[in-house]
């Protein structure tokens, strides 16, 4: 295999008060499988994008994963031809992923989910399996939507996450009526978005399980048009996984709020 680094990128909801003691054994333990990338470690969980060789990645994340806090993480994967981190981070943050509303709380109980496979076989055949119009919410930033995202899919045009409760509010009327597929990167923007929206009381919500990056590994780039922004030196990815970039570079740090997305 001509590219030889793998990447993952992962997220959980779990409860973590012991943030601050974990930040040092899994700095630790990447340093010493020569990982490059980002951790993030919160109250409400982890999300980490990593690079490395397969072996020590593996590893390092069976090892997570021995925590039976961390048994159920799931990984995405791609690969590339270079390191696309310049350094490695371990950094404690107030939200993995920031949306400024507490009461949003994925850890006790997530919103509920589509498959890739269900949802190209929704847009295959134009509604959902009760009969219902689906509609695609996109929950990223403009600037990363700009690079490709499905088809006829909303776009609030949102400069940061945390503006999406308020542009909700103001395009509920868009969503009435229609089953609702939020979607992001790899999932946790799209977990939170979801859940607010069961919350406010729209019933026929569903997240877009694992992402762009999950579609993209399970079926490709139907009913997508263009790539997928990602936060490191590969800059984008292709519906086959293949990147635009081959540079190591540090991700683009458009929120100075979370240092990686999903």
């Amino acid at each position: 295999m001509s590219d030889a680094v793998l990447n993952i990128s992962a997220y959980l909801f779990v409860p973590l008060p012991d943030r601050a003691e974990l930040r040092p054994r899994l700095l630790a333990q990447c340093q010493a499988a020569g990982l490059k990338g980002t951790i993030l470690l919160a109250d409400e969980g982890i999300n980490l994008f990593l690079a490395g060789a397969a072996q020590a990645l593996r590893g390092f994340l069976a090892e997570l994963r021995a925590d039976p806090r961390f048994a159920p993480l799931e990984a995405k994967e791609s690969w590339s031809a270079q390191q696309p981190f310049r350094r490695l981070l371990v950094k404690l943050k107030r939200e993995i992923i920031r949306m400024d509303h507490p009461a949003i709380q994925p850890a006790a109980g997530r919103a509920p989910g589509v498959d890739a496979r269900t949802l190209k076989r929704w847009l295959d055949q134009g509604h959902d399996d009760a009969g219902r119009p689906v509609v695609l919410l996109d929950t990223r930033n403009a600037f990363e939507v700009d690079y490709g995202t499905f088809e006829n899919a909303i776009d609030w045009r949102i400069a940061k996450f945390t503006e999406f409760p308020q542009a909700v509010q103001a395009h509920r009327a868009e969503l009435e009526g229609r089953t609702v597929v939020s979607f992001c990167t790899g999932g946790i923007r799209c977990e939170k978005a979801a859940i607010y929206m069961h919350g406010i009381g729209l019933p026929n919500v569903l997240q877009l399980d694992g992402g762009i990056l999950k579609y993209f590994e399970e079926v490709g780039g139907a009913h997508y048009r263009g790539d997928c922004f990602v936060f490191d030196g590969r800059e984008a990815l292709a519906p086959d996984l293949s990147a635009r970039s081959a540079h190591s570079s540090a991700r683009r740090a458009e929120d100075p709020d979370i240092a990686i997305k999903a």
